[in-house]
Parts: C-alpha cells; structure tokens; sequence
C-alpha cells in the first residue's frame, strides 16, 4: 500500500507541472494590465515601468514563468498587486475559510445522500423510489448560485431568521465554532451541498440497486443472513464507486465555491479569486489557482488510496 500511494505521488509530479504551466498561461492570456489597476490613467511612464519592473512584468514571458516557478517552489507566492501583502497569507487565510464551508457541504450532502440513496434502492414502495430520484434531480439541475439568492431572500431578507453574508458577527475577523459564526454558515452550506447531494444519492441508489441483484447477496439472503449484515457487505462492494463520484464532488466544492462566496461574502478562495479577477491581480490569481489545483490533486490522490484500502482488486489491476 505504501509503495502504491508513493508511485501515484510521483506520478503527481509533471501533473503539477503541466498545470502551474496552464495555471500561468491562462492568467497572462487573459485581456488587460495588471499595472492599470493600481495605477492611474494619467500616471508618469517612469512609474508604470518601475512598478512592471518591480514585479517583473518586463521580462519576456518564459523568463517570468521559470522565475514565478523558481520562487513558488520555495512556498513564496509573491506579493498582492492591489494590496501589497503576501499572496501566501491572503490564500492560506481564504482557503482555511472555504474548508470549512466545504467540510460542513460535504459532510451534509454525503451523509443524505447514503441515507436517501439507500432508502431509495431498498425501497419496495415506487413513491419513495420517485421521491428520491426527484430530489436528486433537483439538486443537480437547481443552478446553486440561484438558490443561494433565494434562500437570503427567504431566510434573511423576509423572515430575519439567518445573517444573509459574512464569516459571523460584525468585526469578526475569523471563524469560531459558536453560536453566532455557526449560523452564518447555515445558508451557504446548504446552497454549496445541493449540487453534490444530487449526484452522489444518484449513485448510491442505482450502485446499490445494481448490487443488489447480484447473486452473492442472493446467496447471502439463502445462508439466512440478517439484513443488517447483507447491508454493510452491499455497502463495502458500493464503496469504491461512490468513493470515486464523493472526491470529485468535495473537488469541485473546494474549486467551485467562487459563486457561492460571492454571493454570501464569505472570505474564501471563491470570493478572493473574484476580488483579484476585477482587480487583475496576477499574483493573487496565481497562487489561489495553484493552491486549488495542488488540493485537487492530493484529494484525488488520497481518494484513490482509500479505494484500494477497501477494494484490493483496484490495486492488483
């Protein structure tokens, strides 16, 4: 097992590689000046090319990315064009925010979404089978950044029963877990869980479902096995496919959350990228991407190695 999640760690290697260079391709690609935005129309050239020289925007662009790289290696990821402080400390702020939220999505959409496919693929009553491929359906066709309006309009707005934006209480300045930083969770975790509550109930039914008529579980029911034990043997065979379909889904809330954030105000990775994309700034945009694409990796690589704890076959294929 060890020498398996080595080998996928270096296979990692020219991944991440192939993305900071994707990573830097694309931000430098897009249209504008990053200098125009902390400077004025009307600014001095001298200045403009001190301030493109002090951040090295004068140098040809395969110079910068072996330089960005070269720096990024050593975990300095520059410093914020529109507020002069370290990228490192604005995303690892803004990603310790957006793991929470995506800690609490998941944990709400992963654990309806067992219970309610498993309901539904055990179910000899068609209602409920119908019940909980309508709302699954729901979850993933309901655009999350629309419910997340009408739930502010709803719980905040008409009834003042939840704070519509923000990390918690005035002047906070960080999460805590109480009372009042806990209910301003509330309504973004439940827009950020809708989506992937959808799809994993979808693949924990029809993945039962198909388990279900296999003939070992026949063969189970035959030896007078109790339903309970029948259950966590159909559960341990639906665990590397529902394993598989959870990490993307916890990949995309992690990377996915920009609207969401935004929408709410919660100080994540979301709502900073959205901050530094008006602002053009590069450095924020870079670090936050690199950061994003650096957990997905490691989330699909841990993903994978659990798949293997639970079933061998994948490790021996």
């Amino acid at each position: 097992m060890l020498l398996y999640a080595l080998r996928r760690l270096i296979y990692l290697v020219p991944v991440a590689f192939g993305v900071s260079l994707l990573v830097f391709a694309l931000v430098h690609l897009a249209p504008g000046d990053p200098i125009s935005a902390i400077v004025p129309p009307d600014a001095p050239k001298e200045v403009v090319d001190k301030l493109k020289e002090y951040y090295g925007f004068d140098k040809p662009l395969p110079v910068q990315y072996f330089r960005w790289l070269g720096v990024t290696l050593t975990g300095d990821f520059g410093t914020s064009i529109g507020t002069g402080r370290p990228v490192a400390s604005e995303v690892a702020s803004a990603f310790g925010n957006t793991i929470i939220l995506a800690i609490a999505a998941t944990t709400l959409a992963f654990t309806l979404a067992v219970i309610l496919g498993t309901a539904a693929a055990y179910a000899k009553s068609r209602l409920v089978d119908r019940l909980v491929t309508l709302i699954s359906l729901v979850g993933v066709s309901v655009p999350h950044f629309w419910l997340a309006i009408v739930l502010v309009i709803i719980f905040a707005v008409e009834l003042g029963a939840l704070p519509p934006m923000g990390i918690g209480p005035e002047n906070s300045t960080g999460w805590r877990p109480d009372r009042a930083h806990l209910a301003h969770m509330v309504l973004p975790t439940i827009a950020l869980s809708v989506i992937p509550l959808g799809v994993v109930t979808r693949t924990v039914r029809s993945t039962i479902k198909e388990i279900l008529n296999m003939e070992f579980v026949t063969a189970l029911q035959a030896k007078g096995m109790g339903d309970g034990q029948i259950l966590l043997h159909v559960l341990k065979n639906a665990a590397p496919t529902c394993l598989a379909v959870m990490g993307l889904q916890a990949g995309n809330l992690i990377g996915g959350s920009i609207l969401i954030e935004t929408v709410f105000a919660w100080p994540g990775t979301g709502f900073l990228l959205n901050s530094a994309i008006f602002r053009r700034d590069l450095p924020i945009l870079q670090g936050t991407t690199l950061v994003l694409a650096g957990f997905f990796m490691l989330l699909n690589l841990t993903v994978d190695v659990i798949q293997t704890m639970v079933d061998p076959r994948i490790k021996r294929g």
